[in-house]
Order: structure tokens, then C-alpha cells, then sequence
């Protein structure tokens, strides 16, 4: 009977332990599908500014108002239908929310125009979607995807990919001539048109190079 007992006990832990793995894969399953689903966000976004520049937009004249909101920096979606990344006239790219669960901090799509990319074209500031406060676990699983498999790629001190609301790429918005610049040591792969890097003040940020200078 102790035999039996001893024996239940092991398979009833066995159990226990297969259980608690099928968990994690299913979280981890999850983390793909939310990485893949804001890839996918990334790339219909620039293949709206691809749209805009064979209409006859200038670098400048790409502009990024919310649909369903125009009170916020980047302007009213009627204010040059033609040249809005998010309004059927224009880019005719869907509005992204961020999935549920992969930031720090619930933050909307940025868009800047002050940071040069490592690689991605000159050394002039490039135009970037940005999703911020992402969690450290998405992060290193985009940049995994990416070819980023050392470490997390990193700012070079001098400023943060992520600067709020105070460098916004709005509607007749110029570029930084002195940009913003990546540790360009940090990445494993180049040119990094995409990945995820992490700030001085241990925060995450996405971002995906949209229109390249």
C-alpha cells in the first residue's frame, strides 16, 4: 500500500508539473500572436505612407489623426483627408489599439520624426511608429524575431526613442536635423528597421521605421 501511495503521489505530481508547462506554453503562444499582430499594425502603417507618397505627399506633409479623435496633437482627420495615414482618402491603414497585455503602461501609437535608426537609410532622423511601455518579455520576444537575440538593443544616452507628446510627428512637421541616436553596438542585426530598445530609465519601447531618410 505504501508502494501504491508512493506511486500515486509521483504521478499525481507529474501531473501537476505537465499541467503548469502547457500553461506557460500557452502564454508564450500568446506573446507570438501579439508580437505578430503589432508587426502586422507596423507594416500596414507604412504601407499607408507608401500609399500617401506616390499621391504626391511631400515628407512633410504626412500626417497621422486619430479617426475617432481630433483633439489630440495630431490634428483632425478631415484637415487633408489625402494625406492622413488613417483616413480611406489617404493611407487607408486601420487605427491600431495595442493588444491587451504586453505594456507597462497603456499608451497609444506614437509617431516621431527625431530619432536616426541604425542602418535604415542616411544618418538623417527617420519617420518612426513607436509603441511604448512595452513590457521587457515582449520585447525580447519582437527582437528575437528580428534577429536581436543578444541583448536588448539600447539608446545611446542622449535621449529616449519615446519623448511623449513634446516631439510629435504632426501634419507639416519637420525633422530633426540633430536626431536622436541608437547604441548602435547593441544590435545584433543591421540594418534594424524594426525592434525594440530599451531607454536609460529601464523602459521598452517598439518601433518600426515607416518612411526611411
Amino acid at each position: 500500500m505504501v508502494i501504491i501511495a508512493i506511486a500515486l503521489i509521483g504521478l499525481l505530481t507529474a501531473a501537476l508539473q505537465q499541467s503548469g508547462g502547457e500553461g506557460a506554453n500557452i502564454d508564450g503562444e500568446v506573446l507570438v500572436i501579439h508580437a505578430n499582430e503589432v508587426k502586422r499594425h507596423a507594416a500596414e502603417i507604412e504601407r499607408g505612407i507608401n500609399y500617401i507618397m506616390q499621391n504626391g505627399a511631400g515628407e512633410g506633409d504626412i500626417r497621422f489623426a486619430i479617426p475617432t479623435n481630433n483633439t489630440t496633437e495630431y490634428g483632425d482627420i478631415a484637415d487633408n483627408p489625402q494625406w492622413q495615414v488613417f483616413s480611406a482618402s489617404g493611407g487607408a491603414a486601420t487605427y491600431p489599439a495595442p493588444p491587451a497585455g504586453i505594456q507597462t503602461t497603456s499608451s497609444p501609437w506614437e509617431f516621431y520624426g527625431d530619432t536616426a535608426i541604425p542602418g535604415a537609410a542616411t544618418d538623417r532622423a527617420d519617420l518612426i511608429a513607436v509603441l511604448p511601455n512595452v513590457t521587457q518579455q515582449f520585447c525580447e520576444r519582437i527582437n528575437n524575431t528580428n534577429g536581436q537575440t543578444d541583448f536588448q538593443p539600447a539608446e545611446d544616452g542622449s535621449g529616449c526613442i519615446y519623448s511623449g507628446n513634446t516631439t510629435r510627428f504632426v501634419g507639416g512637421a519637420s525633422y530633426d536635423d540633430t536626431p536622436n541616436t541608437l547604441d548602435n553596438a547593441t544590435f545584433t542585426a543591421l540594418p534594424a528597421m524594426q525592434a525594440c530598445v530599451v531607454c536609460a530609465d529601464d523602459s521598452y519601447h517598439f518601433y518600426h521605421v515607416i518612411y526611411p531618410r
